[in-house]
């Protein structure tokens, strides 16, 4: 992917001094100096030059880079079947990340739907997409925003919908998603009755239903639809992720089509797989916190403690991406392994190489922090240079 950044609206000029630095292995007092976006000078020590902003011993860090969230999803439809004005959900749903620390995020958007008035749903990615990159373009934004489609094999229009979308649109993640139930994320049908049919109202006879449909959509689109989407996601240049791998097999599978990294593996088997195909693990920030999945897979803590963790996403909750890096750093008593985990590792997993570390010549992506009883409080936020929280 195309690691230049999106356009913006400005870039800006900043020192924050007398902190506590989290660089890639250490962390030192010192400062940091932004010029005209970009990182000029870091250095050690607790003086505070004239201008600059005392930090007082706080901790600064790199801004939070996120590569899945649903939260887009959450401002356009804020409640079932309610459909919110695009702009200003994409408003708010921007400045809600900025308030949280992440100043690059992967926007994910659904492609591939179900043409079922009962219990499907119908396309909306392209036109979203395009709504999003006309604010970027705009410079409405306050952070740096991607585009991540979350291909949905188990459909009926996901190549076609793919189809829109061109390398124009500098999509930086496909993710290569399966919710036959049953299987993956939803082994557990009593859970995924409890979620889906709360969330969509539907009746016993409606969940028998909608189970026998998709399993019918697997058998019939499965096989053409991940090798077109994986065609796809090489046409537009953008990295490919799995999403809830559970056995060794899938693992394999993912490896010899590419995948970077895999979003959420539900077994620890399945991560261990990961590991020794060298492609980087994603959980998400809530089981973390939780210390469980609430779908009832494998628990984050587990992975952690067998060194089976390299990124961390917000997932559905933007704020708990820098909380949950403090929980690691409690677990494993090391700040910048924690840090990296929302920060470098991600950026890395999507070869964006201008950000994720506070070092001269990358992008002026800071955040200020202070802890009370082991909580990261924010102080501050800088996007490109521009305090933006």
């Amino acid at each position: 992917m195309n690691s230049a950044s999106p356009p913006i609206s400005s870039v800006g000029s900043a020192c924050l001094a007398n902190a506590q630095l989290i660089l890639r292995d250490r962390v030192m007092r010192g400062s940091v100096t932004i010029a005209d976006g970009l990182i000029s000078e870091v250095s050690e020590g607790d003086n505070v030059p004239i201008g600059a902003i005392d930090c007082a011993g706080d901790y600064v860090l790199p801004g939070l880079v996120e590569l899945h969230t649903d939260n887009l999803e959450r401002h356009i439809e804020p409640r079932p079947k309610v459909d919110w004005p695009h702009l200003p959900a994409l408003i708010a749903h921007d400045a809600e990340l900025a308030s949280t620390g992440i100043t690059t995020v992967f926007d994910a958007m659904r492609v591939g739907s179900i043409l079922n008035a009962k219990a499907g749903y119908a396309p909306y990615a392209r036109n979203l997409a395009t709504e999003l990159l006309n604010a970027r373009a705009a410079g409405h934004f306050r952070i740096s925003h991607f585009l991540h489609l979350r291909a949905e094999i188990c459909s009926e229009t996901l190549l076609d919908e793919m189809a829109a979308f061109g390398p124009a649109d500098r999509i930086g993640i496909v993710s290569l998603m399966d919710h036959t139930p049953g299987q993956r994320q939803f082994r557990d049908l009593v859970k995924l009755k409890a979620y889906i049919a709360k969330k969509r109202g539907m009746t016993d006879a409606d969940f028998e239903a909608h189970v026998a449909n998709l399993k019918r959509l697997q058998s019939t689109y499965a096989a053409a639809h991940e090798a077109g989407a994986v065609r796809e996601a090489a046409r537009f240049g953008a990295v490919l992720a799995s999403h809830d791998d559970t056995t060794a097999a899938q693992v394999h599978v993912s490896h010899k089509n590419g995948v970077r990294f895999a979003e959420f593996p539900t077994t620890q088997a399945a991560a261990k797989a990961c590991r020794d195909k060298g492609v980087a693990i994603m959980m998400g920030a809530p089981n973390i916190i939780r210390g469980a999945s609430h779908s009832g897979n494998v628990s984050a803590g587990d992975l952690v403690d067998a060194d089976l963790l390299d990124i961390v996403s917000s997932d559905y909750v933007p704020s708990a991406l820098l909380l949950s890096a403090f929980h690691l750093a409690e677990r494993w008593d090391d700040l910048p392994r924690a840090i990296s985990c929302v920060t470098d590792n991600p950026a890395q997993a999507v070869k964006l190489s201008d950000r994720g570390r506070i070092e001269v010549g990358l992008r002026g992506d800071i955040l200020r922090v202070k802890t009370v009883d082991t909580v990261p409080l924010i102080r501050g936020v800088w996007s490109h240079g521009v305090r933006v929280g």
